[in-house]
């Protein structure tokens, strides 16, 4: 046999390299993903505006950060940076990328901390409204703790919260319109205002009978910061308002002792009187209700790039918690 017939021979006897099915491919193949060093080489770069300040971040050096980059610039096809002499700026595709990415680091995070629990023990700072921490986060945190007893909780309660953003808190709750001066604000919970008053204080038919009974009461209970939520209440079930002013208090929770100690009626978030009301210190005493302006936000600051896997995961449960669990 030839030289040539023997090596056609030995190529036709070899296998053929196999063919991986569809079903047997990486799930990644069609996410066209770049490599996970390069995307978190990026964002680290894109937070301190730095390779050298990323690359002590990242425990590499700065040339590597800076291969990293131009790899996943060259993977892309664009320029993510423009390199000025001692910083760096986002261009338009670059500032475009970085929120998806951060949102998906965020959300990575936040989804294995909640399925294998933090690594170690972690602290998490809370700031929170006073009436809402006692009325209603303190009854419901006995949940949270019991699924995540990994993460330790300092929480610091607030009758006015600071007028200035700060980074302080790692979940800062607040109460009011929803626009405060360097925040952002993610609606948590809206709930009308309810009338309630001390049991033996109502009496009457009809809301506007039962109304104008209470109105004979000592006073009318007003919180500060619902700005006019008597007047505009009872104009809306035809009743006047009397003379007397009533009592102004700065917290919830003292309106409610104070309506329990039978001084007269209050008008209140229905949310935050419902342990008043399932203890039976208080009784609702009006069907009508009246919608607030107000409501209950998750800030934070705008200057925040990122948010703490664990804050997160107090946030997706807040979340739930305020949708009825």
């Amino acid at each position: 046999m030839s030289l040539q017939k023997r090596r056609v021979r030995i190529e036709q006897d070899e296998p053929k390299p196999r063919v991986p099915l569809m079903s047997e491919q990486s799930p990644f193949v069609g996410y066209q993903l770049p490599p996970l060093a390069w995307l978190r080489a990026f964002e680290a770069a894109a937070r301190h505006e730095s390779f050298t300040l990323a690359a002590t971040e990242l425990s590499l050096t700065q040339a590597a950060v800076s291969h990293q980059v131009r790899s996943l610039e060259k993977h892309l096809g664009v320029t993510l940076f423009e390199r000025l002499p001692r910083s760096l700026r986002l261009t338009e595709k670059g500032a475009a990328y970085l929120p998806p990415l951060r949102n998906s680091f965020d959300e990575l995070a936040a989804a294995t901390a909640g399925l294998f629990g933090p690594v170690g023990k972690r602290n998490l700072t809370l700031r929170v409204p006073i009436s809402f921490m006692a009325l209603w986060l303190a009854p419901r945190l006995p949940k949270f703790v019991a699924q995540w007893p990994d993460i330790s909780l300092r929480i610091s309660t607030v009758v006015w919260a600071p007028a200035a953003s700060d980074d302080v808190a790692d979940v800062d709750i607040r109460f009011g319109d929803g626009r405060w001066p360097g925040l952002k604000a993610s609606l948590l919970m809206r709930q009308p205002a309810i009338v309630v008053a001390a049991p033996n204080l109502i009496q009457g038919n009809d809301d506007a009978e039962r109304m104008r009974a209470l109105l004979d009461a000592p006073s009318l209970i007003h919180v500060t910061g619902y700005e006019n939520l008597w007047q505009r209440f009872l104009k809306l079930i035809g009743v006047s308002l009397p003379a007397s002013a009533g009592i102004n208090v700065d917290t919830t929770i003292s309106a409610l002792e104070m309506a329990a100690a039978g001084l007269g009626p209050a008008l209140i978030q229905s949310d935050l009187a419902e342990p008043f009301l399932k203890s039976g210190r208080l009784a609702r005493a009006l069907d009508a209700s009246i919608a607030l302006d107000e409501a209950h936000y998750i800030v934070q600051p705008e200057s925040q790039r990122r948010v703490r896997p664990e804050a997160m995961l107090f946030r997706d449960w807040l979340a739930k918690e305020a949708a009825g669990g």
